[in-house]
């Protein structure tokens, strides 16, 4: 399983790994002598959880030159050795190689922070998949609605899952706020609080339960 950051604005998905060097999708892309699964390894980040990471640019002039070409270009790389591929796309959903993400997913999770403006945002997202002929994607979807700060949330937590369930979405799964998640360093898996353990393991099980109906690739 391999994590692909695809964010232009200077992603930070490697920062939650202790990065083993400095290489990026970039320098992936520029090796066209990759046959094997260590070629591909050689430009991934691997942490204690056992997942790998491939970084982007985090200079936002660079990142932005990340089109739909290079991300499909990534994707034939690394389909042929992972079996999951987690593509973090950021927050935008026009930029460029937004396309052909959605064109290659098989499920997106949409995240919602435990705010009004966050959470109107995120329908907004799921009704834009829908205009843009992305149904498929909407009624697979999980939602994720995260809370980014200490203590009980001013908003109806039950209600807001009722909200983002009324768009047709597969799932609601409610993360409650960990300190140790929200010091934006690496993550270590055990220093999580165990509801917030819970919480991922049962977004993880959401996620899987699709995998069943996945037909031959």
């Amino acid at each position: 399983m391999i994590a692909i950051d695809a964010n232009p604005d200077a992603g930070t998905l490697a920062d939650r790994e202790h990065r083993e060097h400095r290489y990026t999708v970039r320098d992936l892309l520029a090796d066209h002598h990759i046959r094997t699964y260590s070629d591909v390894r050689h430009y991934a980040s691997q942490g204690d959880s056992r997942l790998e990471i491939l970084a982007n640019e985090t200079d936002p002039a660079t990142s932005e030159a990340f089109n739909e070409q290079d991300y499909l270009d990534a994707l034939k790389t690394l389909e042929v050795h992972y079996i999951i591929i987690i593509t973090d796309c950021g927050t935008g959903m026009m930029h460029s190689a937004m396309k052909g993400i959605l064109d290659e997913a098989d499920a997106v999770v949409v995240v919602s922070p435990t705010a009004q403006d966050g959470a109107r945002s995120a329908v907004s997202t799921l009704a834009w998949l829908n205009e843009q002929g992305h149904q498929r994607l909407v009624e697979k979807a999980v939602v994720v609605v995260n809370s980014t700060r200490p203590g009980s949330s001013s908003l109806d937590l039950s209600q807001l899952e009722d909200v983002f369930r009324q768009q047709g979405v597969r799932a609601v799964r409610i993360i409650p706020f960990d300190e140790h998640l929200g010091e934006g360093g690496p993550i270590d898996l055990l220093l999580l609080s165990k509801k917030t353990e819970r919480a991922y393991l049962e977004l993880a099980a959401d996620l899987a339960d699709d995998f069943v109906n996945k037909g031959p690739a």
